[in-house]
């Protein structure tokens, strides 16, 4: 456990540089895969709408799944995900790789130790110029996820109001776009209880990438930016910089999700956490097409 023993690739051509280049045997189809041997964890990384029928098939054969996000193309998806996960003992976590950031890990333990207060106001920004690689959904469902689900994790509780506004400008401008069924920029809304907010902005506009968070408390404010690894802690009187020695977030995802495997212990992304987010941000995109909030209750 903990090495890449095989993969599943549709394209022959492909499928043969890959196996060459790493010396892994490769498959055209997962039922293959599955039929030939032994398979501890799948990785699924394939485009959203696939995302259920293959998790379908390895989590009912018990075997331990990470899909990459957003877990499925709709909740009603997520949920028997979830519930194939937990009928057949086989570990589900969806790829919500900013949990492992050490930018988020900082104020996720400052906000644990109190060091500024309570979190009243949680700011994200992730922007940059759509890539061409993602065409089954918009921007809410590939990149607001990230910060939703980091939304949940900071306040540690769930949202229970959801406004949003969308836009679409890319199409026709962008040759293969996805369309103007998806919406290329967002910002979201999530109300907590006691006022708590986070406000969430997202798009494939900004011609460079940003990706910032900040953290309102009532004694002060923490800030980090994604790109510079940079991290600010402000109590009114001082600015402090700290240091914290970088890792791989994606390394550090696959790590964790391997430990809770051979540990059978629950992952640092459950299952659960992957439908909740779809669920709110099923309803951020209702939100802006009715021009209205919704209400939740998770």
């Amino acid at each position: 456990l903990g090495h890449l023993d095989s993969f599943v690739e549709m394209d022959n051509e492909r499928r043969i540089f890959y196996e060459k280049k790493y010396s892994i045997k490769g498959f055209s189809n997962i039922n293959d895969l599955i039929n030939d041997h032994d398979i501890d964890i799948v990785n699924i990384c394939t485009p959203t709408i696939t995302h259920f029928e293959i998790a379908k098939i390895t989590l009912s054969n018990g075997i331990s799944t990470l899909v990459e996000k957003p877990l499925t193309y709709s909740s009603s998806q997520g949920e028997e995900l979830v519930n194939l996960a937990r009928d057949n003992k086989a570990a589900l976590t969806v790829g919500f790789v900013e949990r492992f950031n050490p930018i988020i890990i900082n104020i996720k333990e400052n906000l644990q130790k109190q060091t500024f207060g309570d979190p009243l106001l949680i700011e994200f920004q992730r922007e940059n110029r759509w890539a061409g690689v993602t065409k089954d959904i918009g921007v809410i469902l590939d990149s607001s996820v990230h910060d939703i689900d980091g939304a949940r994790w900071l306040f540690n509780e769930e949202p229970n109001i959801v406004f949003a506004r969308t836009g679409n400008v890319l199409n026709p401008k962008a040759t293969g776009f996805v369309g103007t069924d998806y919406e290329d920029f967002a910002t979201i809304i999530l109300g907590f209880k006691n006022g708590k907010t986070a406000i969430i902005i997202a798009n494939w506009i900004t011609p460079y990438k940003v990706r910032k968070i900040s953290v309102t408390c009532t004694d002060g404010n923490l800030s980090g930016d994604y790109m510079s690894q940079e991290i600010r802690q402000d109590d009114g009187t001082s600015v402090t910089i700290p240091t914290r020695k970088y890792e791989e977030p994606l390394v550090n995802e696959l790590t964790s999700f391997i430990h809770a495997v051979e540990s059978n212990t629950s992952p640092v992304v459950t299952g659960l956490d992957g439908l909740n987010t779809i669920k709110i941000a099923e309803a951020a995109i209702t939100s802006a097409k009715r021009g209205s909030p919704i209400y939740l209750d998770l």
